[in-house]
């Protein structure tokens, strides 16, 4: 383990850990009440991989897909929880050490190689986020201006639509992504978050009205084939594990906290599991992998999907701040550094130009580096950290959730790149 008891008695020793993934949360004043603690879990988990999952129960069915919504959600908070547990062991056997994020409990239990899997895995999931928020507008722009019955696949100057819609982000982002502080665009994630529930009922509320029309044929299972894409896209749905021990850190009843994630956590599920049913229900099989792309060109619903492209393009550069503080971190000194933001918004670009498909992004981003972020990870620390203390049967979950959530993150991994592969040939 990363700590030793007689290091926490010297009054002189301070464990020495820098802080690295808390993009949107400055540092408070006061501490949260309960309800502003429900808001903060709120906005760290609800994103645009909700917009994934009508197209995902069309894959699973309904009812298979909800169930392991659900279950992704149960997993997720236990998760959740035995870092905040992990947490207080560790501070309570180095009373020096103040572990605010998950990079910092990484670094207690196993050292440096702690650190460097938890950074990994940030930089790969808040990158694939940024990817899809790519794919997303790209695709939704395409559709809305450029999209129609005789030209399905319009191009311009050879180029698919998707492609220039992108490339046309690019010159913007590197100017974004170029601000060596984003405090003030923080308030911007609430914006997003406004935008996104706005955008979810205006949906559901059209798909209600579309579902009593047409009444599609629907299916309640899927087959074992999806069952990894599915749990890819549930596993993107529910990622916010990152920002947990930030937001226990700033509670100011933490004894509550379990509570109050677990409620949130129930909310969140019931939310996406309605609107994914409803979306289901409404197009059946017409069902596509971007929900608001089904909605038509009417007035309202190009509103909603300008403004979902429109806080997603600002969002970009909030979710990359984790990935430059990292990355500056290790090879700048801590430094700020132009010419690294723009080789990474670039990379970024180009693995969005290469991609087919919203949903099967979510899933492939989900079933890999997700999985392992917010299964593994907790697992392993939190075996570590009690493994002196817990009986047989804890043991054994803490190893299952490790050996399966690696099988899963594998063959997530495999299965998925190999369907997009597909889709791109």
């Amino acid at each position: 383990m990363g700590y030793k008891k007689d290091e926490a008695s010297s009054s002189s020793y301070v464990l020495s850990i820098p802080r690295e993934d808390t993009p949107l949360l400055g540092k408070n004043q006061h501490l949260s009440s309960p309800s502003k603690t429900f808001a903060n879990v709120f906005m760290a988990i609800v994103g645009a991989g909700v917009l994934g999952l009508p197209y995902t129960f069309k894959r699973t069915g309904w009812v298979m897909g909800s169930i392991m919504l659900f279950s992704v959600a149960v997993l997720t908070y236990y998760c959740m929880m035995l870092l905040v547990y992990s947490r207080r062991k560790v501070e309570s056997h180095i009373k020096a050490a103040k572990i605010s994020s998950f990079g910092d409990l990484g670094f207690a239990v196993c050292g440096p190689v702690g650190r460097l899997a938890v950074d990994v895995m940030i930089v790969l999931s808040q990158a694939g986020f940024c990817i899809s928020y790519l794919i997303f507008v790209a695709n939704t722009l395409a559709h809305l201006f450029n999209y129609s019955i005789t030209n399905p696949d319009p191009k311009f100057l050879g180029l698919p639509m998707k492609s220039v819609y992108i490339w046309g982000c690019f010159p913007f982002q590197l100017g974004l992504n170029s601000i060596p502080t984003l405090t003030l665009l923080a308030p911007l994630s609430i914006f997003a978050d406004i935008v996104d529930l706005g955008a979810m009922g205006v949906v559901m509320v059209d798909e209600v009205m579309i579902y009593l029309q047409n009444r599609p044929v629907i299916k309640m299972f899927g087959g074992f084939n999806v069952f990894i894409y599915g749990l890819g896209v549930a596993v993107y749905a529910f990622e916010g594990i990152g920002m947990v021990l930030p937001l226990e850190s700033e509670t100011r009843d933490k004894d509550k906290f379990g509570k109050i994630l677990a409620l949130a956590m129930a909310f969140i599920s019931l939310m996406f599991g309605a609107f994914g049913v409803v979306g289901y229900l409404a197009f059946g099989e017409d069902t596509k992998d971007i929900i608001t792309t089904n909605l038509g060109l009417g007035l309202l619903s190009t509103f909603v999907q300008i403004g979902l492209c429109i806080n997603l393009f600002i969002s970009f550069p909030l979710m990359m701040n984790p990935v430059y503080e990292i990355m500056e971190r290790r090879f700048c000194e801590g430094r700020y550094c132009l010419w690294l933001r723009w080789l990474v918004v670039l990379a970024v670009t180009f693995v969005a130009l290469v991609v087919p498909n919203f949903a099967d992004f979510l899933s492939l981003v989900g079933s890999s580096v997700c999985i392992v972020l917010g299964f593994v990870l907790p697992a392993l620390f939190h075996w570590i950290v009690f493994k002196d203390e817990l009986r047989w049967h804890g043991l054994a979950l803490d190893a299952a959730f490790i050996v399966m959530g690696t099988v899963f993150a594998v063959y997530g991994t495999y299965y998925s790149l190999m369907e997009i592969f597909a889709k791109k040939a």
